[in-house]
């Protein structure tokens, strides 16, 4: 009886040590237990919530595709334990190491099968992620022992910016203790749209209207996300700059009062690219637009749109798209 007295004490210390006793907001690396790794213990502040690591991750999930590209990135397969939730395949340079992932998921894993995988981080591409209503939320996350972190464009403490690229990669770099990969990426982001910049020198910026999806309304990116950016970086300008939102809806009406030169389409999900083409170029309120009178599109993965690394490349696409003549 003494003997097992004495294992559940210690089972029971190592539950406390385990879930570390702290809120959301401020809390130690759940699987701290053991000695504290070369480097740390580092603390990050991520969209409001506060974690100190006492060494990097070694049973990462990834949530959304622009997230686990990043780990992928950075070259830190081998600490993750699963993924979920792809948008478009994963980029050639990333398959062999994505292939030897658990996928939880076609979608967002239930919770359940969520902590099925023992991950002990969680991190998410979008807000939607972490639903609590959904019994995902970070602070559920937190009580079972599992640190999260959520992509710095979902809460931004200002415009969202080409930096805040940088942001997300030293960030994850440091919480992974691999800072020189990220600084590696950074430079790589940097090198591409520093070309990109170059190429385009002072030329005169399209209108730009981005068609995500919607056919009573419109749903388009707003001022309020990388998008934005990356037309700027492109060589256009967002007509829906003014949208003080990441995505938002407005009427067709809208769109035409504002005669974008280029439609840029964000092509992704189950209806065909050719299928939202048409629908625009038969739209009645879109048949002035001069985009539409001269079939001017342009054509971007969804994946290519959200803060991670496929960004610098999918400005460089889009403006080779706008500016053929001077990016090639």
């Amino acid at each position: 009886m003494a003997k097992r007295s004495l294992s559940l004490l210690a089972a029971a210390a190592f539950l406390v040590a385990g879930c570390g006793g702290g809120t959301s907001g401020d809390r130690d690396d759940p699987a701290a237990s053991g000695a504290t790794a070369e480097g740390f213990p580092v603390t990050v502040t991520n969209c409001g919530v506060r974690t100190t690591y006492q060494r990097p991750p070694e049973r990462a999930v990834t949530l959304n595709q622009h997230a686990t590209e990043v780990l992928l990135a950075l070259g830190l397969e081998k600490s993750m334990v699963g993924t979920a939730y792809l948008d478009d395949k994963i980029l050639p340079e990333y398959q062999d190491a994505y292939e030897g992932i658990k996928v939880l998921s076609k979608e967002y894993p239930s919770f359940e099968v969520l902590l099925d995988a023992e991950p002990d981080f969680a991190y998410a591409g979008f807000a939607s992620t972490f639903d609590e209503k959904e019994g995902r939320g970070r602070a559920a996350l937190t009580k079972a022992g599992v640190n999260s972190y959520l992509n710095v464009e979902e809460c931004p403490t200002g415009p969202v910016t080409m930096a805040m690229i940088d942001e997300e990669l030293r960030a994850v770099g440091k919480i992974f203790g691999v800072p020189e990969r990220a600084e590696r990426e950074v430079r790589k982001a940097k090198a591409t749209l520093g070309a990109v910049e170059k190429k385009l020198g002072d030329v005169d910026p399209l209108k730009v209207f981005v068609y995500d999806s919607g056919d009573k309304t419109a749903f388009t990116a707003g001022g309020a996300g990388v998008g934005n950016e990356m037309i700027k970086e492109a060589g256009g300008a967002n007509i829906f700059a003014d949208l003080d939102k990441q995505f938002g809806d407005v009427s067709f009406e809208q769109v035409a009062e504002r005669a974008p030169e280029v439609v840029v389409i964000y092509d992704y999900g189950d209806q065909p690219l050719a299928a939202k083409k048409k629908f625009l170029l038969s739209h009645p309120a879109l048949q002035d637009v001069p985009a539409i009178k001269k079939k001017r599109f342009a054509v971007l993965p969804l994946s290519s749109t959200v803060l991670g690394v496929r960004v610098p490349a999918g400005v460089e696409s889009l403006a080779r798209q706008l500016h053929p003549d001077r990016v090639r």
